[in-house]
């Protein structure tokens, strides 16, 4: 779905008076079908107020960002567009953060990529229609044609006569103006762009840089407590008793208390302390005693999941995702044949900021500030847990330290609220590091038994996955699934992808790239063993694989928008250039060197990435470059935002490469922080090399696509330099010892 699309079909422009003087233009943007709050399923939903700008009389421009900010540049992004169109400068241009309201803004979720796919034409001709505006003003006033009028940098021009007048002095004027329809204002030609395609530091960065409060945990607000919240180790464990008495005579406690679970993975049962600052609540946390009734999730385990898979993958598939040709036919006619067990561990997303919230209850009422990437879901919970309606929920968007999927969740909004009410006073919930990696929605983990074999030209004759994960019956856990396209189904005539779910007490939920931070890994890894075993460069085995430039078959999605198509030719240009930046090929390289590399399609976004690594006698790790190169449409909103996008999803992909796992014993997370679950440090992030493909296609977005092709572009270049496959992550060193 191309924001051209969406104009065509509900959105429409108001303009009227602004408080103080000068125009607010109102714009109506169309909700997607599914997307109106509470009301899941429906399509067509009704066109709501929800983009706002302002043309003061002193010519500063004010446009209200409706999403959230969790650090992916979109409260500068869709602002530019509008600037653009509207032909102001950057600098008279103001942001404000709009309240989470999906009565006035529609759906306010930052997720999925999906922002500039959205919103790119849109917001554009909002900006179109202003100027349109203000020209017709101008030229009222002066009583020519308005086609003798120009703008620029906030101000319209007369050519013939030489006058100009400013915006701001025409605002007042063109809120009187004939409203034209969005869908027949004329955009500039991408040539003249004065601010798109401009690098454009962050509109928060200057207040981030000198550490002025903005981010969820700098809220404070009159009379706050502060909190923190102890829940079971083991999922959905419930409190049986606790010492709350001793716990309120440490230092600075002013109330403890147990507060029971009603909403499943929103609210659990737990024991909460309210003192005077975090620290006093967080060291009274170690006198507390609590007797928990474990439940049944105690007996589960990583080992108990691993065990079980590989008695599955025994047994034929529970069901089939698809199934080509005649794969069995196809493997015995094989000159070659390969199998091979891949697995990847449960993630958690592991935030800068660890999860927090702000609540105030009172008198029925709940204002929460929240740094949340959904703040809808939170408030239909929020009234759930506290008993009150969701019109009487203020819900403050404050700036998230790291979302990636993470804060699409809103359990850490409900215990707010629900402290707040049981405490009687407004109250700040910080979760600790242990908190957070303790009681994550992890990236599931998965297991994948492949089949493979090719023929005496190297052409793939049949591929089989069976794929065990977690879910009940024919559902997959959140973030579990598997799509029926992946590669190389359509590419290969015989290809059996079947699936096999066993359950999971632990919750689960996107993280970034979801579905496609695993798959691409062991796709991309065993294409390469394909490739190997092919005798091909693993380039030309791609190349060759993907065939003629074509748009490949996608099934409908009868629950959202429209999926998006996979052309085999954008893949084809990303990887011919990526080659060509890395030098692909050419040149030798010092022993235990090597380079891999791999591709993957998600989020509408093409990537195929390059690491040369260096891999030491002890199996220790250099990675000393990679190259990326995307094809993310025919425009670049933000160079900075998108440079920054590409690197931070590198970054993401390497540490979790390199040592993320969460495993489970006895029901409970066996890590507790940083030290044990890590993020890639400082030394040892390689340089980044980043390119884009311009291709002729709307533009896309960036927040995720990057992510996948990395993880296996590292692990083939692990093969490439010491003839050792990871089939596992994350990657064992010990594995790679010279020996």
């Amino acid at each position: 779905m191309d924001g051209s699309t969406l104009t065509s079909r509900r959105s429409f422009l108001k303009a009227s008076a602004a408080m103080g003087g000068g125009l607010l233009l109102s714009v109506s943007l169309p909700l997607p079908a599914g997307a109106r709050p509470g009301k899941p399923g429906k399509s067509a939903a009704p066109a709501v107020l929800n983009t706002y700008v302002r043309i003061a009389p002193d010519g500063i421009v004010t446009i209200i960002s409706k999403y959230p900010e969790i650090g992916q540049g979109i409260k500068t992004s869709l602002p530019m567009l509008i600037a653009e169109e509207l032909d102001v400068d950057w600098k008279d241009v103001r942001i404000e953060q709009a309240l989470a309201d999906a009565t006035q803004y529609g759906r306010q979720v930052a997720g999925g990529s999906m922002a500039t796919t959205l919103h790119y034409d849109e917001m554009r001709r909002v900006g179109a229609a202003g100027r349109q505006m203000l020209v017709a003003a101008a030229a009222a006033e002066w009583k020519v044609p308005e086609a003798e009028c120009q703008t620029r940098s906030g101000v319209v021009h007369h050519t013939p006569s030489g006058r100009t007048l400013r915006y701001g002095a025409l605002a007042a004027k063109a809120a009187r103006v004939p409203v034209p329809e969005l869908r027949s204002v004329t955009l500039k030609d991408p040539a003249r762009f004065q601010i798109i395609g401009k690098p454009t530091k962050g509109v928060d960065s200057p207040r981030i840089v000198v550490g002025q409060p903005i981010f969820g945990i700098d809220v404070k607000v009159p009379g706050m407590l502060y909190a923190v919240f102890q829940k079971c180790p083991v999922f959905g464990g419930k409190v049986v008793s606790a010492n709350l008495e001793a716990v309120k005579r440490e230092p600075g406690v002013r109330n403890a208390f147990i507060v029971r679970g009603t909403t499943p993975n929103a609210l659990s049962d737990g024991v909460a302390i309210v003192a005077d600052s975090w620290w006093q609540a967080q060291k009274a946390r170690k006198s507390l005693r609590v007797t928990w009734d474990e439940g049944p999730v105690a007996a589960e385990s990583s080992e108990g999941y691993a065990r079980r898979a590989a008695e599955l993958a025994k047994l034929p598939p529970a069901r089939w995702l698809r199934k080509d040709g005649d794969v069995e036919a196809a493997l015995a006619g094989s000159v070659k044949r390969l199998e091979a067990a891949y697995s990847y561990p449960f993630l958690a997303h592991a935030t800068l900021e660890p999860q927090n919230c702000t609540a105030s209850y009172k008198d029925g009422k709940v204002e929460i500030w929240a740094p949340t990437q959904n703040p809808e879901p939170g408030r239909t919970l929020v009234a759930q847990a506290v008993g009150v309606k969701e019109s009487d929920i203020t819900i403050h968007m404050v700036r998230a330290g790291g979302g990636f999927g993470r804060r699409l969740q809103n359990d850490y909004m409900v215990e707010a609220a629900a402290i707040s009410k049981q405490a009687g006073v407004p109250i700040k919930l910080v979760w600790s590091r242990e908190d957070d990696i303790q009681h994550d929605f992890y990236r599931p983990a998965g297991f994948h038994f492949f089949q493979a074999g090719v023929d005496a030209h190297g052409r793939i004759t049949g591929f089989r996955d069976h794929f065990v994960s977690f879910g009940e019956g024919e559902n997959f856990a959140r973030s579990a699934g598997m799509s029926p396209n992946e590669l190389p189904a359509q590419l290969v005539p015989n290809v059996e992808l079947g699936a096999s779910v066993m359950p999971l007490g632990v919750p689960t939920g996107p993280l970034r790239a979801p579905g496609s931070n695993a798959l691409a890994f062991v796709y991309q890894s065993f294409l390469d063993e394909l490739a190997h075993a092919a005798g091909k460069d693993p380039l030309q085995f791609q190349l060759e694989l993907l065939g003629e430039p074509r748009e490949l078959t996608v099934p409908p999605n009868p629950n959202g928008p429209p999926p998006a198509a996979f052309h085999t030719g954008r893949m084809r240009d990303v990887l011919k250039l990526v080659a060509e930046k890395s030098g692909w090929g050419k040149g030798t390289l010092p022993p235990r060197t090597g380079r891999g590399i791999a591709c993957y399609f998600s989020h509408r976004g093409y990537f195929a990435e390059v690491v040369r690594v260096h891999v030491a006698n002890d199996g220790a790790i250099r990675i000393e470059k990679v190259w990326a190169v995307g094809d993310v449409g025919s425009q670049i909103v933000n160079p900075s935002g998108a440079l920054q996008q590409v690197e931070g999803s590198v970054l993401d992909g390497l540490g979790e490469a390199l040592g993320q796992a969460i495993t489970i014993e006895k029901g409970r997370v066996v890590q507790s922080n940083l030290h044990d679950f890590p993020l890639l440090r400082m030394n040892q992030a390689p340089p980044i090399e980043v390119h884009f493909v311009q291709s002729v296609n709307p533009p896309t977005g960036l927040g995720e696509p990057a992510l996948p092709p990395i993880l296996p572009a590292l692990c083939n270049a692990i093969f490439a330099a010491t003839g050792k496959r990871i089939r596992s992550l994350p990657i064992d060193l010990n594995l790679l010892k010279s020996v």
